[in-house]
Order: structure tokens, then sequence, then C-alpha cells
């Protein structure tokens, strides 16, 4: 089971932290079970960049960065050498500690 704690940069939101997260599932698919709204414009299946994030710990718990995740991030806002696609992060067999950061969307409103 994975403790995993969502920070974010948009003003006023404080960090969230979910416990007892099973394995298999993808760091978007967690966030929108727990009402964090982390945009998805593709559906989650990595064909746009929108649930971009950066992965502050716990890199080693999440499925390899592809060569198709990577030519969406670089389309990312702000994109650094930890970011990610949330879609595309899937938890491994195992537990462990993962801390990401959520951008601030409220950059995306009006595309």
């Amino acid at each position: 089971m994975y403790t995993i704690t969502y920070k974010f940069e948009q003003k006023g939101l404080e960090p969230v932290t979910f416990t007892d997260i099973e394995d298999g599932q993808s760091l978007l698919e967690v966030a929108l079970k727990n009402e964090i709204d982390l945009h998805h414009n593709c559906g989650g299946v990595c064909a746009c960049s929108t649930c971009h994030l950066y992965v502050e710990q716990g890199e080693d718990f999440i499925e390899e960065l592809s060569d198709k995740e990577e030519d969406f991030i670089d389309r990312a806002i702000n994109p650094r050498l930890n970011s990610r696609l949330g879609c595309q992060c899937v938890l491994l067999e195992g537990a462990g500690n993962i801390v990401v950061t959520l951008p601030d969307q409220t950059q995306f409103l009006g595309e």
C-alpha cells in the first residue's frame, strides 16, 4: 500500500495525504477518486499534457517514463526534470511514500 501526498502550487490549497492506496492505479486516478480536480483533457490516455505534475519523491514506485510520455511533457507548461503525466504514473506492485506537486492549473483556464 502507498501513502501519496499531493502538494499544490495554486495559492490557498494545502497539501493532502492519502494512505492505504493500492498499486496498479495511476496518480491521476488516485487524485480524481479523492476529489482532486487534476485536469485530463484526453481522458488519461497519454494524448495531451494537462495532467502534468512534478514527482518530488517516490519516482522508483511508479512506471518508468516512456518516449511517448516524454514527447507530451515537452509540450507542458513549465516542464522540469521531475515532470511526469499523472495518467502515466502507475503505481508499481509494492508499497512506499510518494510526494507530487500539481502545477497551478488556473493558468490553463481559457485554453
